[in-house]
């Protein structure tokens, strides 16, 4: 495909003598821009429940989320995945994230790397992808090679495979199972597609990541009960949450942390239920870790 037929590669025409703008007019046509996205976004809802079911499908039988993509897509990838095991405390091989070119290419660019369709495929070997796997490939152009070439191999495999893209009938959505494409048009500056398009790719990646751990039992209302709590902050979160949860006092929040090992969920149900240390995670593992299900069987059961 010829790169000037892109959208993601069109002058936008709101911005053509944006090197002649005041600070401040530079800064509010970039505004006005991004707020473009979420609008368009709101047209891949259906697109993107669509995927989450599948990624809920596949952990429910041991299968991980896996981010791929060159450059920036590369990079929000790896960032989405990044942030799962301290929110949701999953295990860091539940999502994972694939760059072109490895970790060097999270702070730098490395030339030519996502041109090599083989890496893709390469790249995914080693990561011993299955068929019980969900393959996320990321970019905004649709087309680059390194990106298709994991999409085909896992394809090839088994694996359910999505594109996230911000171009019409890119070569990505003829490989993909699933598409979620996010035409936000030209950006501010043609071809930086780290603006909108990123800012795109990102919120469809905070859409699949959390609406994923709700539907895992990872929160309780809107509280992250499965948070770890590996420093001072998030311990002091983890403290509000099981407040929030149960109506606890602070002492009576840490001092059931601290009962239940820094368990957030188990401190919570302890509060709640009257049950002591390893009961409440006895309960929690009988429902596979969905609190509210464990919290409906006690209170069934005293009932009866």
């Amino acid at each position: 495909m010829n790169i000037t037929k892109l959208n993601t590669e069109q002058q936008n025409p709101k911005t053509l003598n944006i090197d002649l703008m005041s600070t401040e007019e530079i800064i509010t046509v970039i505004n006005q821009e991004d707020t473009l996205v979420p609008n368009v976004l709101a047209r891949q809802v259906p697109n993107i429940s669509e995927v989450v079911d599948k990624i809920v499908a596949a952990f429910k039988q041991g299968g991980r989320l896996i981010y791929v993509g060159a450059g920036t897509s590369g990079r929000l990838g790896i960032i989405d995945a990044s942030e799962c095991p301290p929110t949701y405390g999953t295990d860091p091989g539940m999502v994972v994230g694939i760059i072109a070119g490895g970790k060097e290419a999270m702070t730098e660019a490395i030339e030519g790397v996502e041109d090599d369709k083989q890496q893709g495929k390469t790249d995914m070997e080693e990561i011993s992808l299955t068929a019980k796997d969900v393959v996320v490939g990321i970019a905004a152009s649709g087309r680059t090679p390194y990106t298709i070439g994991a999409l085909e191999y896992s394809k090839q495999l088994g694996a359910v495979t999505v594109s996230v893209v911000c171009s019409k009938d890119s070569e990505m959505e003829q490989v993909s199972d699933y598409t979620i494409a996010a035409v936000v048009g030209p950006e501010v500056i043609t071809g930086s597609t780290r603006m909108k398009a990123g800012t795109a790719q990102k919120l469809i990646l905070n859409m699949l990541s959390t609406a994923s751990m709700i539907k895992m039992g990872k929160v309780y209302g809107n509280l992250m009960v499965d948070v770890q709590m590996t420093n001072e902050k998030l311990h002091n979160r983890a403290v509000n949450i099981v407040k929030m949860a149960t109506g606890a006092s602070d002492e009576e929040a840490r001092a059931a942390i601290k009962e239940q090992n820094y368990h957030t969920k188990a401190a919570i149900l302890q509060i709640i239920t009257g049950l002591k240390g390893i009961e409440a995670n006895n309960l929690l593992n009988k429902h596979d870790g969905y609190l509210r299900e464990a919290i409906s069987e006690h209170y069934k059961g005293s009932a009866q």
